[in-house]
């Protein structure tokens, strides 16, 4: 059986056959949303599916939110910030 590390890099191999498709900009994006799954993907060895791409899905979206809750933060600091400035 192969680990999971192996196949996630097949699948992300996979993926970029669709990179080639992209604009110039849009692969940055796409480089940028592999390598945050890779980074997590290191919690995936404990995340089980019959679906292989289901765990790199998972941590695409992990990656995101986890993004977007940055941000959510420091949005809602601008007023305070405002206040003081």
């Amino acid at each position: 059986m192969k680990s999971k590390r192996i196949v996630l890099e097949q699948k992300l191999a996979e993926l970029n056959r669709f990179k080639r498709f992209l604009r110039r900009e849009d692969r940055e994006v796409f480089d940028d949303l592999v390598s945050q799954c890779r980074l997590y993907a290191a919690g995936g060895e404990v995340f089980t599916s019959p679906v292989k791409e289901t765990s790199l899905l998972f941590w695409m979206i992990f990656a995101q939110h986890k993004r977007l809750t940055e941000l959510e933060k420091r949005v809602n600091d601008i007023p305070q910030l405002m206040r003081r400035a």
